[in-house]
């Protein structure tokens, strides 16, 4: 049985402990931003191939098949000091992680309204209204 929760707790623990934002993370591994954040969330809808997981598990500093192994439930193999995903604390912090990274997503998305919405008269790059003039004649 495959779980896919267990790959996104060890990613986000990873990451986490390195520390490494997604979009490093995607540097490195070469896998798209997209592909990690439902890999993150757990939101797959596909498999991903052994190769995509061995390029994660490598730009994470682990063993190429790390992160099958978590995937398929065997024990990881052992290699720069990654600590297990049945960690129970690091679980938490994983989790934590995600909801601190969605907290700062919803707050962005917050403030864009609130510029779109209530400062749609100001000039945004000096944070004063725009000056009126009279209509010359």
């Amino acid at each position: 049985m495959e779980d896919w929760q267990a790959v996104a707790s060890a990613i986000n623990s990873r990451m986490a402990e390195l520390p490494m934002t997604q979009q490093e993370l995607a540097e490195r591994s070469k896998v798209s931003v997209a592909t990690l954040r439902e890999l993150q969330y757990a939101t797959a809808t596909r498999k991903r191939s052994a190769r995509t997981l061995a390029a994660i598990s490598h730009a994470l500093d682990w063993p190429d098949d790390y992160l099958r192994a978590v995937l398929t439930g065997t024990t990881p193999p052992s290699g720069s000091g990654a600590a297990g995903p049945a960690d129970s604390s690091s679980l938490v912090l994983a989790r934590l992680d995600q909801l601190h990274a969605e907290v700062r997503r919803l707050a962005d998305a917050v403030e864009r309204i609130g510029i779109d919405v209530g400062h749609g008269d100001k000039d945004t790059s000096s944070g004063r209204a725009p000056e009126h003039r009279s209509p010359a004649g």
